[in-house]
């Protein structure tokens, strides 16, 4: 089944780790929170990647630099090197050298990891609106980032300097929950200025190309925790994808999403790299899995037989995107997950 007709999650009979040779996974949501592992992140990953499969970690955050990526990925028990972290800065770094002199200025308002960005694509980061930049860019600067930065970024976009954003995510989690991320931060700008910048991140093109440059994967499979940006991503890449439900997606609003945002498999954690995935099929007017059986009647989504969670949630999927087709499920599926534990 292609992305641009997905109704309903696809099984595999192979673990996802043998039928993919490169996991694109995301950090936020995924891997860690607040900085912290997520529960069965480590060791599934050390399982998937000892049993051969390649990880890339692959982020639209542009605050930390790839060394300090991979120092914090192998302090929590996941051996990573510099070269396995793709970062969204990484990916505007590359779309702004191609609009601009070599050598050019770059105002930037953000963190070291758009820095070293920049440099390793030959462009030299200054701090001012007055200092002549051919270009602006904009990424997470953390919480600390002042309010000053962004009036720098406002002066430079009113004379005209073209205006690069690494992502627009506006919300990212964190150990505490959702705070603020780049967007709403670009969102400041957007207002005082009028203007639109050109965005690099997840789920834009810029991202995947870099992702696929930088891995060589042949066959991958993106694994993220949202819909907007992760698995919007690997549709736009015509890749598959994984949901977990470790971060910013919940099952009811996967339950509602449109064909952009509906993931080739879904799981309750990183685990489900080590599994296969039971098919939903088609089963007296609704749609099982794994002992599990869904359908759409009086308005809402109804569950019916036991079994495992995930396997659960699969059959729901696809009794509420085949009622939606094209659009957005809106059935009552309270109940439904209720039962789950969702």
């Amino acid at each position: 089944m292609s992305q641009r007709s997905r109704t309903s999650p696809s099984g595999s009979a192979s673990a996802l780790h043998e039928a993919y040779d490169t996991a694109l996974l995301d950090l936020d949501g995924v891997v860690y929170a607040g900085g912290e592992a997520i529960p069965h992140a480590v060791e599934s990953l050390r399982e998937a990647r000892d049993a051969g499969m390649r990880l890339a970690y692959v982020t639209n955050n542009a605050l930390r630099t790839p060394d300090v990526v991979a120092e914090h990925l192998t302090e929590l028990g996941v051996p990573a090197a510099p070269g396995d972290v793709i970062t969204s800065a990484q990916a505007v770094a590359r779309l702004i050298a191609e609009s601009v002199p070599p050598g050019s200025r770059v105002l930037v308002i953000g963190g070291e990891g758009l820095r070293v960005a920049l440099r390793e694509r030959g462009l030299e980061p200054v701090d001012s609106a007055d200092d002549g930049p051919a270009a602006v860019v904009q990424g997470y600067g953390g919480p600390d980032i002042t309010w000053g930065r962004f009036a720098e970024a406002c002066h430079a976009v009113n004379r005209g300097v073209p205006w690069f954003a690494s992502n627009t995510d506006l919300t990212i989690p964190s150990a505490r929950g959702i705070v603020p991320g780049n967007g709403a931060a670009v969102e400041v700008v957007r207002i005082a200025t009028g203007a639109e910048p050109r965005v690099a991140g997840k789920p834009l093109p810029p991202m995947h190309r870099e992702t696929i440059l930088r891995t060589g994967a042949e066959r991958a499979l993106v694994v993220g925790d949202r819909l907007d940006t992760d698995i919007e991503g690997a549709f736009n890449g015509g890749v598959d994808s994984l949901l977990v439900l470790t971060g910013v997606t919940d099952a009811a609003a996967l339950l509602a999403a449109e064909p952009r945002h509906r993931p080739t498999y879904v799981d309750e954690d990183l685990r489900g790299l080590l599994t296969g995935q039971p098919e939903v099929t088609e089963a007296g007017g609704g749609f099982a899995c794994g002992g599990w059986t869904a359908s759409a009647a009086g308005g809402a989504l109804v569950l019916d037989g036991d079994g495992r969670a995930p396997d659960g949630l699969r059959a729901l999927c696809a009794a509420a995107w085949a009622e939606a087709e094209d659009g957005v499920c809106e059935l009552d599926a309270g109940k439904a997950l209720a039962r789950l534990g969702l």
